[in-house]
């Protein structure tokens, strides 16, 4: 677990200082304000800050971390940061964990549509419910920090990214031994096909669960493995993934509760309609 720890610890300070300090060099130059378009259409549909238009770049093409770098330092509210959580917990690291999801015979672009889909349509639940979230009403506009001097603005943005690390790191290393001890104490060499890996990825993610699948797919049917499969791109880490946008004050309810009731009901929609596929063939 140590060993785990410390090589998570690694990769978190490798992505997040980077981004972190790239993300303040952008804004400060105001680079970020101009490319910004890329991911727009997104932004405006969860009704965010155009600006976080990377952090969503950064969440769908590599993970949750090279996100938050992108995403903490524009002074988003708790309402922004729960939207993002909501739409980057189903829709992050597309290109490696669809990979994962392939192996089940699952195709890629079933998992990225699926995803994507997923992540909008959380994204526009949350705001037809009447939830309320801090900073709910929010104004389109990011908020710029002043320095005096190039200098003075790297040493602040390595510092915060430096405190953020540390924070993350706390809290993937306390995961991660409690995560370890649930996997090696409670679930060491059971066998109980699609069910054990729908929960073992709810709570460790797409990668344990899917192995667990891997291991199993002989004694299962394709409708598990695509029941199964299609209800953990939805809803899967809803611990780890969950937690790291409650830092920023996320609601961490609204976040599992919208994922959960969604892959319920796309699973068993998929499956009904898989199910009348094979019967009218």
């Amino acid at each position: 677990m140590l060993k785990t720890s410390l090589k998570t610890s690694v990769l978190i300070i490798k992505l997040i200082i980077p981004f972190y300090i790239l993300a303040d060099v952008l804004i400060y130059f105001g680079i970020l304000q101009k490319i910004s378009f890329i991911f727009t259409p997104v932004t405006e549909l969860m009704g965010i800050t155009p600006e976080a238009s990377l952090a969503v770049a950064a969440g769908v093409l590599f993970n949750l971390y090279a996100s938050i770098a992108f995403a903490a330092p524009l002074n988003l509210t708790p309402y922004e940061w729960t939207l993002l959580g909501l739409f980057l917990g189903i829709a992050h690291a597309l290109p490696v964990e669809n990979t994962i999801i392939k192996t089940l015979g699952i195709s890629h672009l079933y998992s990225t549509i699926l995803r994507l889909f997923g992540g909008v349509l959380a994204v526009i639940v949350m705001k037809i419910l009447p939830f309320h979230i801090e900073g709910k009403n929010i104004q389109n506009t990011l908020t710029l920090s002043h320095y005096n001097s190039f200098f003075e603005m790297i040493l602040h943005s390595f510092y915060n990214a430096t405190i953020l690390a540390v924070k993350i790191i706390i809290l993937i290393t306390i995961i991660i031994f409690v995560m370890e001890f649930i996997k090696n104490k409670l679930f060491k060499n059971k066998k109980l096909g699609a069910s054990f890996s729908l929960i073992t990825g709810i709570i460790l993610g797409i990668t344990y669960g899917a192995g667990i699948l891997i291991k199993e797919k002989v004694n299962l049917s394709k409708k598990e493995i695509l029941f199964v499969g299609t209800f953990l791109m939805i809803a899967h880490s809803l611990i780890e993934d969950t937690l790291l946008f409650v830092i920023f004050g996320a609601n961490f309810w609204v976040l599992v509760g919208i994922r959960i009731i969604l892959a319920i009901i796309i699973s068993f929609t998929i499956v009904y309609f898989y199910n009348s596929f094979i019967t009218k063939n």
